[in-house]
């Protein structure tokens, strides 16, 4: 497939069905976390998403970046409608999301990819829900007690199936404890993900059931107001929450009040805080910690990076009676990059896509 011609460069594009079965949810874990580790020792290698909007609520979210150890550096653009119906985000419409991909050493546009990554296990769930799981499984492997392996889970969606599977890449589960708002969903959830993973997944009736007595209370809603009482959580235990909009959606006219699914009482309990990008939740005003930011209860020394994290520049937990918190707050090139040059190489290897043979720039 390669050209020899001089003065060309062959690019290859992938497109939806081409980039499937390529990557499961173990190795996403392990590329994330490197993906966040060198965002850490190379700060200037990533920058904070943005996202412009539509007056008719589309929405457009770019996240530029890249891993010099995997020579890659790019971006992922993807475009969608938002709708908010009373305490809950949807989206009517979420088009493909689209990778490039170039050379970090030589500037060379190596291709495209575009279409939603995830684990064949699951087939696909909702748009970047893999990445956002795996990128929890990281977070509890970091930050979780070693011996963690009762779950709470709140949310049966394409987000709360991700999450199970990255928790189950980095703990030997016992439990999982599952509560969403629809009863049905919740036993259907539990139903597909127990034999899927072979372990016990439970539907339960409250949100306090959910927290009492878990060694990791998740969250994995599109709620727009807290999923659960912070004064419930109980020393030791892991606390992840993955909703951090950003503040266009206040400022638009489409919502009253920033996005987030933890309460002030969680952020105040919190030993130790943890995000997975510092910058974005001043930038974004991303509700979960700027709010508590502009009341006092935490200020930003307080939010660590996960990347220092991995990279030893903060300790973490350093102890088992600690509350950590893991604000899932966006998500970055450093992870997606690391997911999508894996399934590029393997695409690649697998003669898989179509080339475009395009001229070298100013030899046209």
């Amino acid at each position: 497939m390669t050209t020899d011609r001089p003065n060309r460069n062959a690019v290859l594009i992938l497109g939806p069905e081409e980039i499937k079965g390529l990557i499961n949810m173990e190795e996403a874990v392990a590329a994330i976390a490197q993906g966040y580790k060198e965002a850490d020792e190379f700060p200037i290698g990533n920058a904070p998403r943005r996202r412009v909007h539509s007056p008719d609520g589309v929405r457009v979210s770019n996240f530029p970046g890249g891993i010099p150890g995997l020579g890659v550096i790019g971006s992922l653009t993807r475009g969608e409608m938002v709708s908010h119906e009373g305490s809950n985000q949807s989206y009517p419409y979420r088009e493909h999301p689209v990778y490039l991909l170039w050379n970090s050493e030589t500037a060379k546009l190596d291709g495209m990819m575009m279409g939603e990554i995830f684990d064949d296990r699951t087939g696909f769930t909702s748009i970047m829900a893999f990445r956002t799981g795996a990128t929890t499984g990281v977070g509890v492997d970091a930050l979780a007690r070693k011996d963690a392996k009762v779950f709470g889970l709140f949310g049966s969606g394409g987000q709360a199936v991700n999450k199970i599977l990255a928790i189950d890449a980095v703990r030997d589960i016992e439990k999982v404890k599952v509560y969403s708002r629809n009863p049905e969903n919740r036993v259907a959830f539990c139903d597909k993900m127990a034999p899927l993973i072979e372990k016990e997944v439970v539907p339960v009736e409250t949100p306090e059931e959910v927290i009492k007595d878990s060694d990791v209370v998740i969250s994995a809603t599109d709620s727009n107001v807290p999923v659960f009482d912070g004064s419930l959580l109980e020393p030791g235990q892991h606390v992840v929450t993955v909703v951090g909009s950003n503040s266009a959606l206040v400022e638009g006219g489409w919502l009253k009040s920033g996005r987030r699914e933890n309460d002030d009482e969680t952020v105040r309990r919190a030993d130790v805080i943890v995000v997975n990008h510092l910058e974005s939740v001043t930038m974004e005003k991303q509700a979960g910690l700027y709010d508590p930011m502009q009341q006092g209860i935490i200020t930003e020394d307080d939010i660590n990076s996960l990347g220092s994290v991995l990279a030893g520049a903060h300790p973490g937990r350093t102890s088992d009676e600690q509350i950590t918190y893991h604000f899932n707050n966006n998500g970055t090139a450093a992870a997606d990059m690391a997911l999508a040059k894996i399934v590029f190489d393997r695409a690649k290897e697998q003669g898989r896509g179509t080339e475009m043979d395009i001229p070298v720039p100013g030899t046209q």
